[in-house]
């Protein structure tokens, strides 16, 4: 991997970090058969059908393949991700000769990168992220991203539900963003479309479309991530393997005192 690969590792932790209590085998659901739900004239009824097919979770393991794309510069890696709801979300990225290059831990309040390439350590709070993403980016949405759940500031009562030929799509704002959010034929989210046009800001999300069974709840094979910050384009694939769900995790994150802190 090249020599600058701590700004294309630091964009992963930032915007990828873009069942039964058991190892699951990868069972896929590929081109999801349309069943055409009809709308409720209740959108709160509508809301709550949405909600109903997000996968629910204490803490969810996942192994990952990944192509990273960061303004041309390409690379590919495995990366490690762990969340325990709420709390904390855990990354480690090796390259393809097996060596961890890098280590994150998210919080609702701070991110901590460790780059074990360039021995170099960050620490900040969790608005950092909107360096590289939209001021309404929470540890949430990272959450909701990375599951294939819906995210929860998009479900209001202000929100548009309409249907095309029996599927479903959500659009309205907040603040400053424009939302669409596409729905596919088992009321899983398929796309994402989040827009902030005064700060020339765009994040895209779209799911594989085939899932894995786990225990009866659907979880998304992989996830595309295209991000636009003024001239910043990042684009991440990720195909999930090995999902573990709701099992004791470790969130290890120690740094050698060698390493240089940086800000």
């Amino acid at each position: 991997m090249s020599g600058n690969i701590w700004n294309n590792l630091l964009c992963v932790a930032l915007l990828s970090v873009s069942m039964t209590a058991c190892k699951t085998r990868k069972v896929a659901v590929l081109n999801p058969k349309t069943v055409v739900t009809e709308l409720s004239n209740k959108n709160a009824e509508n809301i709550l059908l949405l909600k109903s097919k997000d996968l629910s979770f204490n803490t969810l393991s996942v192994k990952a393949k990944a192509k990273l794309d960061f303004g041309g510069s390409k690379n590919n890696a495995t990366m490690n991700i762990r969340m325990e709801k709420g709390r904390r979300i855990w990354v480690s990225v090796t390259a393809l000769a097996g060596i961890e290059v890098a280590r994150a831990l998210i919080t609702p309040d701070s991110i901590k990168v460790r780059n074990n390439f360039q021995s170099v350590y960050l620490k900040q709070p969790f608005s950092y992220i909107h360096k590289f993403a939209s001021k309404q980016v929470s540890f949430e949405w990272l959450e909701s991203i990375l599951s294939g759940n819906t995210i929860p500031d998009f479900l209001n009562e202000q929100a548009t539900i309409e249907q095309t030929n029996g599927l479903w799509m959500l659009q309205g704002e907040k603040e400053a963003l424009a939302y669409k959010v596409l729905f596919d034929g088992v009321m899983k989210v398929s796309e994402n479309n989040i827009n902030d046009t005064r700060s020339g800001q765009a994040l895209k999300v779209q799911y594989s479309g085939a899932y894995q069974d786990l225990g009866g709840s659907l979880f998304p094979n992989g996830v595309t991530i295209n991000s636009m910050t003024g001239a910043k384009i990042v684009n991440i694939e990720l195909e999930y393997s090995g999902v573990q769900r709701n099992v004791p995790l470790d969130f290890p994150f120690s740094v050698p005192g060698k390493y240089e802190v940086i800000n």
